[in-house]
């Protein structure tokens, strides 16, 4: 294993780290999730280090360091700019905040083990020797695939809250099974989840939506009582009725569970959308002539959607295109009633291929019937993605020449233009000017069509 790691071009800085620490006489250990996924036969896509050094002499050991957590022992060591964590072995004293101890102390390797958060998460490597040094029982639950906490498990919720999201991360990512008396703290616990940073909540939520088996990781979120403290809207959807020939999946909830099953690779919109294109069905439902029906929850679903993206702290640009996704996620249902223009106008939308693979996802997981879906994906490769925006006939600078006067008119005249190109009665800029000319009037209204 020691070889694969040295063979490992990621691992090359936090290696660095940590021979320069030995050589100037210090413990220096490869720590944490690194140590797991290499145990587990994956890359892993960061390394940490821990090391009897205290922050000050990891700071004037290198010439580059970031004191991101100092008071804790925590400097960023950089090398080649890669961040590699330095870590002081460590003891905690008491919580009070639900995240940081009020005060650390120094501590051995065993000692510092023991207030970690899982098993899993807990053990060592000697990048010397290449021995793995496990003080908590991490080798065998990773054999048995168990998410377990270090100890006592309330205690470990207690420290810090953030752990219940991240028990439902790894247990989800990995496929493991939560250990009972683990999972027995969650649900006691769930609640306290309220007392954590919005913004750390969303960054959980997403990755638990992005890392891969988000449909295991929301059925532990509801299992554990954990959905209903920090998205109640989705809990919500439980039990929300909808018409057997359109969902024979069953309820919204169960309908999106199994979307969230076929999302891989997702980005974060994406995923977001995934999870929130009916959000508002429950508040819209309703029964006419024996059906039920959901008239409006795309739009009023955009507005719920954006809410809970501002409540989970995601960027202006996430809760946007979200926004767009919920709220145009049935659109496509029509596109083959369109006018040409404005198919054209809609396959080249900005949001079109995430918009179109949440179409996919939507009717994966409910009818199975993917004819508008496919009928988009047609058009837009035989369209070609020049002629779905193909450069504009005219400018407004064409129409100021020809003796139109700036104002909110000429942005009409423009659009009437750029409709009659994408149904292709306009091929050329000169046949563009002609029928300008003809319909409009300088400073007029359209006269024609």
């Amino acid at each position: 294993m020691m070889r694969a790691i040295e063979q490992d071009e990621a691992a090359r800085p936090a290696l660095h780290v940590a021979r320069r620490l030995r050589e100037r006489g210090f413990r220096a250990l490869l720590a944490g999730g690194c140590v797991r996924d290499y145990l587990r036969g994956v890359a892993p896509s960061d390394y940490d280090v821990a090391t009897d050094a205290s922050a000050e002499q990891v700071q004037e050991l290198f010439a580059r360091t970031v004191p991101v957590g100092a008071q804790f022992g925590v400097v960023l060591v950089l090398v080649d700019d890669v961040p590699i964590e330095v870590a002081t072995f460590r003891t905690d004293a008491e919580y009070r905040d639900g995240r940081h101890p009020v005060a650390v102390r120094p501590a051995s390797p065993a000692e510092d083990a023991q207030r970690r958060d899982f098993t899993i998460n807990g053990m060592f490597l000697d990048p010397e020797s290449g021995e793995v040094i496990d003080y908590v029982g991490g080798r065998d639950d990773l054999a048995r695939g168990i998410v377990r906490a270090i100890g006592d498990p309330a205690e470990r919720f207690r420290e810090d809250h953030l752990r219940l999201l991240r028990a439902v991360r790894f247990a989800a990512r990995f496929g493991y099974a939560i250990d009972p008396p683990t999972f027995a703290a969650m649900r006691e616990h769930a609640a306290s989840i309220r007392g954590i940073a919005w913004e750390r909540i969303g960054d959980e939520i997403v990755r638990i939506l992005t890392d891969g088996n988000a449909r295991r990781g929301f059925e532990l979120l509801d299992e554990s009582g954990l959905l209903a403290v920090v998205l109640p809207e989705i809990a919500a959807m439980k039990h929300v009725e909808q018409s057997p020939d359109f969902h024979p999946e069953g309820d919204v909830f169960e309908h999106t569970l199994r979307l969230l099953a076929n999302l891989d690779g997702a980005s974060e919109t994406l995923a977001l959308g995934a999870l929130l294109h009916d959000v508002a069905k429950g508040e819209c439902a309703a029964r006419r002539g024996g059906r039920i029906t959901f008239y409006g929850h795309c739009e009023i679903g955009e507005q719920r959607a954006i809410e809970i993206c501002k409540r989970l702290r995601r960027s202006r640009e996430v809760w946007e295109r979200v926004g767009y996704l919920v709220r145009n996620h049935l659109r496509h249902v029509h596109a083959a009633e369109m006018r040409r223009s404005t198919l054209r106008r809609f396959l080249a939308e900005d949001g079109i291929d995430e918009l179109l693979e949440l179409a996919r996802l939507d009717a994966l997981a409910s009818s199975k019937d993917l004819r508008a879906y496919e009928f988009c994906m047609t058009q837009r490769a035989t369209i070609g993605a020049e002629q779905l925006r193909p450069p504009l006939l005219l400018r407004g600078r064409d129409l100021l020449a020809l003796g139109y006067t700036a104002g909110p008119e000429l942005g009409r005249i423009l659009a009437a233009v750029e409709d009659r190109q994408l149904e292709g009665e306009l091929t050329t800029r000169e046949e563009a000017i002609d029928w300008v000319t003809r319909t409009f009037a300088a400073g007029s209204k359209e006269t024609g069509r």
